[in-house]
């Protein structure tokens, strides 16, 4: 039997940890306040540059919480995901319409969206390629003049994560040390490229974005008027470490998100960043 693409490999471990392992829900209005603040501001971000009652497509877009919150200011949404279980959790909404689908192939007609929402696509997809072919997909589909907003995860809170975070949460638990000299590979190949760890366990991630780059990609998408901004800001690692819902914290987190979002190499420290941009046209 033939080895697995490094995409195919992601492809396979996606539905596993998304079809019964994880619940993408919970992550952003349960388990911690970085969540909560990612998904407001998001829904800000968007609110402001695409009026109430557009056509919007939410590619990837989970069990549907974006397309919910959109569908009720009055947005005609689709969403289009690839894992069974969450079309199922969408469409139990009955307020917008949930189909199965790739981000790199979306079954519907050019220009016949308002806006596209590609939030969660390309930070599975490992070569640039495929996020270029879910870029253009997505620029594809929305009429000229629309908006599309992407996000990626931010490289940086990847590698603190793997570096500095889990093993001190590991060496808090059970004792045990992590070594880290000399570097493992997958520190190497993360740092260097952004490449995911493509093990059979935990997160599917197949690419974490520097801000620069994600800016390159969108522009290389045929976008205009560019921007990419850190989303929850440099102050929600310690509200997603703590697992904390304290509401003066998460207040604290989305002054420093707000004041600090456009800033070089402080937008790199939020956990995510969002690019968005406008196709050509009127």
């Amino acid at each position: 039997m033939s080895e697995l693409s490094p995409q195919e490999h992601v492809d396979a471990r996606i539905l596993a940890y998304y079809g019964s392992e994880f619940d993408e829900g919970d992550r952003l209005v349960g388990r911690s306040g970085q969540g909560v603040l990612e998904f407001e501001r998001t829904q800000q971000i968007v609110g402001e540059r695409v009026p109430a009652g557009a056509r919007i497509i939410d590619i990837g877009g989970a069990s549907g919480l974006h397309a919910a919150a959109l569908a009720k200011r009055g947005a005609d949404v689709l969403l289009i995901d690839p894992v069974p279980r969450h079309v199922d959790a969408a469409r139990r909404y009955g307020t917008f319409t949930a189909q199965l689908g790739d981000a790199r192939s979306l079954p519907v007609d050019d220009d016949s969206f308002d806006a596209a929402m590609l939030l969660g696509p390309l930070y599975h997809l490992c070569d640039r390629r495929d996020r270029l072919r879910a870029w253009g997909e997505a620029v594809r589909v929305v009429r000229p003049g629309g908006w599309v907003f992407a996000a990626g995860i931010a490289r940086l809170s990847a590698m603190a994560w793997v570096t500095v975070i889990g093993p001190s949460i590991e060496l808090a638990a059970s004792g045990r040390a992590t070594s880290r000299s000399p570097y493992p590979e997958k520190w190497r190949r993360l740092i260097e490229e952004g490449a995911g760890d493509l093990s059979h366990n935990g997160f599917p991630g197949g690419h974490f974005h520097l801000a620069d780059e994600l800016e390159e990609e969108a522009l290389a998408a045929g976008l205009r008027d560019v921007r990419v901004i850190g989303i929850e800001g440099p102050g929600a690692q310690a509200i997603e470490i703590s697992r904390s819902h304290d509401s003066l914290l998460i207040a604290a987190a989305r002054t420093l998100a707000e004041a600090f979002e456009s800033q070089p190499g402080l937008r790199d420290l939020s956990p995510h960043l969002l690019a968005m941009g406008r196709t050509f046209g009127p």
